[in-house]
Order: C-alpha cells, then structure tokens, then sequence
C-alpha cells in the first residue's frame, strides 16, 4: 500500500537516522578504525542490512523510501523495480510490492554456468527500470548495475538507496555522468546530528567523527596503517 501523506524529507531523513540508531546499525570506533572495502580506515560503519529484522522499522523506511523516489521522479515513472546483489534485494521487493510493480535483481557478475545471466526475473527491452540497494558510498558500485539493466534494452536512469555517505562530493557527479539520479533518505550528516541530539556516543568520539566527514580523504591518510 503507498501512503497518502509522510513528513518533510528532513523530518524523514531525522526519523531514518534515529532508527538506524535504535536498532544499532550505527558503528563509531575512533581508536579502533573499521578499515571499508577499499581496504581504507574509517571510524564510521553502518549496517543497513539489520533492518529487514525489524519489521516495523523496515515498513517504516520502505515507505518513506517509496514516497520519496515517487516525489522526486513521478508517479508513473517505473516498470521494474530491481534489486542489487545482495543488500538490494529485500529492499527492491519491498518497494516494488509498494508500487504494486514487477521485481527483479541484478547480481554482481554473471553465475557462471546455464544462461550465465546477470538479470534474474523477467526485464524486458524498453521498459524503465528503478535500481534498490541499501546505501551508496562514491556511487562506483551502481554503475555495473545500471550498465547490467541497460544491456537487457531496459533503461534505468534512477537508483534508491537508504543511505547515502553524503561525505564524498564526486559522488552524485559520478552517477550524474553516467545518466543516474540519486535518491535517498539520510547521510551521515543526519546520523551524527541525531546521535548528538541523543547524545548516543562520548563527545570525544562525536568529535572525531565530524572531522572524518569534514575531511574523509585526509583523515583517512591521517590513519592508514
């Protein structure tokens, strides 16, 4: 069911940063670094993949999330809702059931045997295609996506995600140069914002934060080891 009325996208981006609190998918270690995927540090890490164990939680961000790509891109704007292996996947059902539209998933690379496809479920040529994944960091991920959904003749020229980094700025030009809109709830900006309106982590930490964010790049630098 789509809801007929939701909050301001600032009121939902402080209510999704209090959930992802709530449910302790927010990770601050300053004096022991997360190192990411890039094999870089980082005193921030987040989990968005708790959430599909939360139910009223999870219905909450699904909504907000289809109220909000129906706001920014229309109504009418999608055919398909496809999920990107792994973390997208729940998610693009859930909205996809929302917009009472057709799902399928994009999986990281082909599987190797049979038709060797990438486009699991049914994608057909011409047809508009909304990306769903959990989070974005620089964008770099979504590419392979959209470029797997473009080969089927489908179009997809917008993704969603829960979350988005907010910290990187080529990001949405990455994805913008590559004919994407980015849509999202709420950045790490409102996640600290809320953990110090709760005052959820020591003020030293808290600290240390805001500058990584201010500075990822530098502060990464700071403390490779």
């Amino acid at each position: 069911m789509i809801p007929s009325s939701y909050p301001s996208p600032q009121e939902m981006a402080r209510l999704t940063a209090r959930m992802l609190l709530e449910i302790k998918a927010v990770h601050f270690n300053t004096d022991e670094p997360f190192t990411l995927s890039s094999g870089l540090p980082s005193p921030t890490y987040i989990d968005c993949r708790k959430l599909i164990s939360f139910p009223r939680i999870r219905s909450t961000l699904m909504d907000f999330l289809t109220v909000t790509v129906m706001r920014n891109a229309g109504f009418e704007a999608f055919d398909n809702i496809a999920g990107g292996e792994t973390a997208g996947i729940p998610f693009a059902a859930m909205v996809a059931e929302r917009m009472a539209l057709p799902m399928t998933y994009v999986r990281k690379k082909p599987k190797g045997y049979g038709r060797n496809a990438r486009i699991e479920g049914a994608m057909t040529e011409g047809e508009r295609v909304l990306l769903v994944e959990d989070l974005t960091t620089d964008g770099g991920s979504k590419l392979s996506f959209v470029d797997a959904i473009r080969e089927t003749g489908a179009t997809c020229n917008d993704t969603a995600v829960i979350f988005y980094y907010g910290i990187f700025p080529q990001t949405e030009k990455t994805l913008g140069d590559h004919g994407i809109t980015l849509h999202h709830l709420c950045t790490w900006w409102d996640v600290l914002a809320e953990a110090k309106a709760q005052e959820a982590f020591s003020e030293a930490t808290l600290t240390e934060v805001e500058a990584f964010l201010n500075a990822p790049r530098e502060w990464q630098d700071a403390h490779k080891s």
